[in-house]
């Protein structure tokens, strides 16, 4: 890592916060307004010009839900995270392109196939995501990935011949939070 305050480069065109972290870019440190949005928000709407670092600050967040500490060394929110407890982030980008079209993304709530419903169905490129959401009182079940693969709610989308990908999440009815994640490939 580079320390020199002069020998920093910009990170033109570097949309990774462990990137720029990693490999002693210039980096303003932005957070105090994560911590400020998760201790203070519930729901927010990132609407910024194009350039204007969205990718990057919710990359951060990434880092920080995941709890990779040695990225936020020196940073406002390094004493004032606990980085025992890893949180499950979702990551859906879209940054690989325009959408042209609706067909290039589809999402199905309540989708039925002949065993039941899926809770959610999100068609994204290449990808197929199968989403079931369960309530548990207070630590995860793993119950939610269990029904998507007892009730084989993939077999609905194998001819498609794309990867499927389970996702079963967990919120705890006390704590009104998600504490259960798991994913895996059909």
């Amino acid at each position: 890592m580079v320390n020199n305050f002069y020998e920093k480069k910009l990170p033109v065109g570097i949309q990774t916060f462990s990137e720029i972290i990693s490999e002693g870019h210039y980096y303003v440190d932005k957070t105090p307004f994560a911590h400020r949005l998760i201790e203070e928000g519930k729901y927010y709407f990132l609407s910024r010009p194009r350039r204007f670092g969205k990718s990057l600050f919710l990359d951060t967040l990434k880092e920080l839900f995941e709890g990779n500490r040695k990225y936020f060394k020196g940073l406002y929110i390094e004493d004032k995270w606990d980085w025992t407890t890893p949180h499950p982030v979702i990551h859906i980008s879209f940054g690989g392109g325009v959408l042209q079209s609706r067909a290039g993304l589809d999402v199905r709530v309540e989708d039925a196939t002949n065993r039941g419903r899926i809770d959610m169905t999100v068609k994204l490129g290449p990808n197929i995501y199968l989403f079931e959401f369960k309530v548990v009182e207070l630590i995860p079940e793993g119950r939610a990935l269990q029904q998507l693969k007892d009730k084989n709610y993939a077999d609905k989308y194998r001819a498609e011949g794309i990867p499927i990908h389970l996702i079963g999440v967990e919120f705890s009815r006390e704590e009104r939070n998600v504490v259960g994640f798991e994913i895996e490939t059909a």
